[in-house]
Formats: structure tokens, C-alpha cells, sequence
């Protein structure tokens, strides 16, 4: 029975507990050694276990556990970079630079709402490439422009999905910053099941999932085209001053050192493509000279791993499951399975990225889902005949399918943290939803169409 293959138990297992809201990191090694001990001993290994006084049991652990912390060491790059990503993150977020730099875009803001929702996009799209300071810019830049948006009747709903729009487009589709990084991992993860890839392979396809986005953002524009009113309150007045305030804020030093860091950063990775090396030569770049002073270099690493630590984690611990996935045996037979049942290239697809929707909406992070993805997908495509761009383009749109709309993804919470400075919006049915629709649908119409065309 297919509910008993290792693979497919183990990630119901994985995607139900996360759904329950158990703890991530624990939910995947949880399942991890679920796969492990019934890959040696089959489903009845847990009673046989007990009754040979947990021997046989402890040795399947232990045996997956040693698989696990090995295949750990795939993603020991990724990991890095996100721990030093996050470091520039609050090195930038520790200046007035991000609210000088959104102070002078404001100006350009248009009175007209299209205008203003797309500009909005725009301005988070740079947060993911050019300026990499992930979520940390909305707290800066949605809560002061509230007052202008209820004066201009913008629903919400429309600049949620402009905003997550520019969090998850840009790193689906272009290999610079989290970019980079999420196609470096998708490189990897792909080599690792037998296909050999390149970063200009994978931009050269991904695209189309950027553009599929770019549909959803549009289409949600004008359904939410309608004004609608909010309640106004003292919080606006605050921000109103805010704003003021943010306008007498000038360039000085530090400014520059921290802005010099981050070019320094961008430069590096492109001419290197490695982002750990552009990230750590840009911080020391903002120390040496002065963007970051000496002694508050511990405290802007300590807030780099509150902020990235936590999913660098995720993906060490994804990268071990997907060598468990792998060694178990069972993707061979689910391979078998999904091949009779898909009815053909375009099932099949539709079936993978709805798995990838379930698993990404689990945990929360496109980035993790791609070592567990990969190891099912890259056999189940070169079984029903599909190409290595197909390959690339199913893989990487089903990992990125689920965080839009997911409740526990930063590119739902980091809007609504803006959004919701008032109390005037509502994460699940105000982000998640409109995230969910706009986003998801697109990205799986584009994954199946582009797949089919790339044969």
C-alpha cells in the first residue's frame, strides 16, 4: 500500500504536524527518522522493535541519525550565506539608511493607486537583490504611508500582494542576492539526484515563474481595485510625524560605510557567484569603515542569527531528510506509482506541484522544501519523459509554490507586520488568502504550461 512507503509517510507525517504548528525544525527530523527506521524495518519495525526490547529500534535511529547528520553537509554553503545575510541584514536595519533611501522613493509615489501599489512592489524587490535586508524594510516603509493609503481608499489586500510579490518574485526568478541563493541550492539539490546544472540554466528558465507572479500581481491589482475604507485613529498622526521626521534624515558616515557595504556585497557575488564571500567582505567593508563600530560588531551578528539562524537550521536538517528520502528506497516505488496514475506529462506535473504546495505551506520556506522536492521530483520527471529545463522549471516553482500564503512564511508575516500597525488588517483573511489565490494559481498554471513548452 502506497500510504506505507516510506517516503510518502514520512511527509504526511512532516506536513501534519507543521500544519498542527509544531515546532519546523523539529516536525522535519521527526519524519526524517519516521522514513529511517521504516526504510530498515518496513511499517511493522516499530512493533517488532518493542518486542525485541527496543534493539532493533534503536539501531534503525541510530543508523538514520548518522544518514541524516551526513547529508547535513550538503547545505553547509547555504547555511552560511544565510547566517551572513542576515548579519548585512541588521547592519543595514541598524542605520537610518533604509528609511533615507524609502524617503526619497516616496517622493516618486503616485497619487494614482495602480501606480502606487506596482511602486510598492518595486521597493520590495530591492530588498531581495540589490539591498538584501529581507522583511526588515516594511516596518520602515508600509506603517508612515497608512494615512496616505486610507486617504487614497487603497484596499490593502492589493499592496499584501505587492509586497509579497516583491519578497518571493525576485528570488524565484533572478540569481542575485536571496536569488542567487535559492538557485545555488536548487543547482545543488538537482546534482545531487543525477542532473548536472549550471546558475545560467536555472535563471534561464525560472522566469517563468517571475513572470507568472508578475500575471497574479496584476489581476490582483484590479480585483482589489475598489476603494475601501478603514478606521482612522491616533496611529496615524504618529506616523504622519514620522514621516517628518524621516525627512530631515541625512547621509553621514556610517550611512555611506553600510551603503558601500552592500554594494561591495552585490558586486562580489556576481562576479563570483558565491554569496557567503560577497556578504562577508561587504560587513567587513561596513566595520573597517565605520559603518559598524568595533564594538557593536557581536550584537549585529547576534541579530544576523535571530534573524537567519533559525531557517539556516532548516536547511541543514531539509538537506539530511532528503538523503533519508533518497537511501530509503521508497521514491522508486512512489516513482512507479505517480507514473501510472499522473495520465501522462501534464498529470504529472499537476500532481508535483501540489505536493509542493502542500510541503511548502507546512513548513514555511520555499528554500528548506527544495532538498526533500528534488529527491521525488528528479526521478518522477525522467520517468514521464521530461527535459532538464522541465526539470529545473517543475522543481523550482513547486518549492516556490505555498509561500504565498502560507500563515507561518516571512513573505506573509513581513506584510502584515506593516499592514497591521493599526490593527486594520488581518493576517489570514487580509494576506494569506489574496497571497494564496493571486500567486499560487499562476504559479502553477505557468510551472504546467512552461514544462509542457520545454518538453
Amino acid at each position: 500500500m502506497l500510504l506505507f512507503n516510506p517516503v510518502v509517510f514520512s511527509i504526511l507525517v512532516m506536513t501534519v504536524l507543521c500544519l498542527l504548528r509544531f515546532n519546523i525544525l523539529l516536525s522535519i527530523l521527526i519524519s526524517a527518522l519516521v522514513a529511517g527506521v521504516m526504510y530498515k524495518h518496513g511499517f511493522s519495525g516499530f512493533e517488532s522493535g518493542l518486542a525485541s526490547g527496543f534493539e532493533s529500534f534503536f539501531s534503525a535511529l541510530k543508523e538514520t541519525t548518522q544518514s541524516l547528520i551526513s547529508g547535513m553537509q550538503g547545505n553547509l554553503e547555504t547555511s552560511l550565506s544565510y547566517i551572513l545575510l542576515g548579519a548585512l541584514a541588521a547592519a543595514i536595519a541598524n542605520t537610518n539608511l533604509t528609511a533615507i533611501l524609502i524617503n526619497a522613493m516616496s517622493k516618486f509615489l503616485s497619487s494614482n493607486k495602480v501606480i502606487f501599489t506596482l511602486t510598492i512592489a518595486f521597493i520590495a524587490c530591492l530588498s531581495q537583490n540589490l539591498i538584501p535586508v529581507h522583511i526588515a524594510f516594511i516596518p520602515i516603509l508600509i506603517p508612515p504611508l497608512l494615512a496616505l493609503m486610507n486617504k487614497m481608499g487603497i484596499d490593502r489586500r492589493a499592496v499584501a500582494c505587492a509586497l509579497t510579490f516583491g519578497l518571493q518574485a525576485p528570488y524565484v526568478s533572478l540569481s542575485v542576492g536571496f536569488g542567487l541563493l535559492f538557485h545555488n541550492i536548487l543547482k545543488k539539490e538537482l546534482a545531487n539526484n543525477g542532473i548536472n546544472t549550471t546558475i545560467s540554466d536555472i535563471s534561464s528558465v525560472m522566469w517563468i515563474g517571475g513572470a507568472s507572479m508578475l500575471v497574479g500581481l496584476i489581476i490582483a491589482i484590479f480585483v482589489y481595485g475598489r476603494k475601501r475604507i478603514y478606521k482612522t485613529s491616533k496611529f496615524e498622526k504618529a506616523e504622519l510625524d514620522e514621516i517628518e521626521r524621516a525627512k530631515s534624515l541625512e547621509m553621514t558616515k556610517k550611512e555611506w560605510a553600510v551603503l558601500a557595504g552592500a554594494v561591495v556585497a552585490f558586486v562580489v557575488q556576481i562576479y563570483t557567484s558565491l554569496l557567503p564571500l560577497g556578504a562577508l567582505l561587504g560587513l567587513l567593508v561596513m566595520v573597517v569603515f565605520g559603518g559598524i563600530e568595533y564594538k557593536k560588531v557581536d550584537k549585529i551578528m547576534d541579530n544576523g542569527l535571530a534573524m537567519m539562524g533559525f531557517i539556516a537550521f532548516i536547511m541543514l536538517v531539509a538537506a539530511g531528510y532528503g538523503t533519508i528520502l533518497r537511501e530509503s528506497g521508497g521514491i522508486d516505488e512512489l516513482v512507479k506509482y505517480a507514473s501510472l496514475v499522473s495520465g501522462g506529462k501534464i498529470g504529472g506535473a499537476f500532481l508535483m506541484l501540489l505536493i509542493g504546495l502542500l510541503v511548502t505551506m507546512g513548513i514555511g520556506t520555499s528554500f528548506g522544501t527544495i532538498p526533500i522536492l528534488a529527491s521525488i521530483y528528479v526521478p518522477l520527471c525522467l520517468s514521464l519523459g521530461f527535459g532538464v529545463p522541465a526539470i529545473i522549471l517543475l522543481v523550482g516553482i513547486a518549492a516556490a509554490l505555498g509561500d504565498a500564503g502560507s500563515p507561518a512564511s516571512d513573505s506573509t508575516l513581513g506584510p502584515t507586520s506593516g499592514l497591521n500597525a493599526d490593527g486594520e488588517h488581518n493576517h489570514i483573511y487580509d494576506t494569506c488568502v489574496p497571497t494564496f489565490i493571486f500567486f499560487n494559481i499562476p504559479l502553477i498554471i505557468g510551472g504546467i504550461v512552461g514544462a509542457m513548452i520545454l518538453g
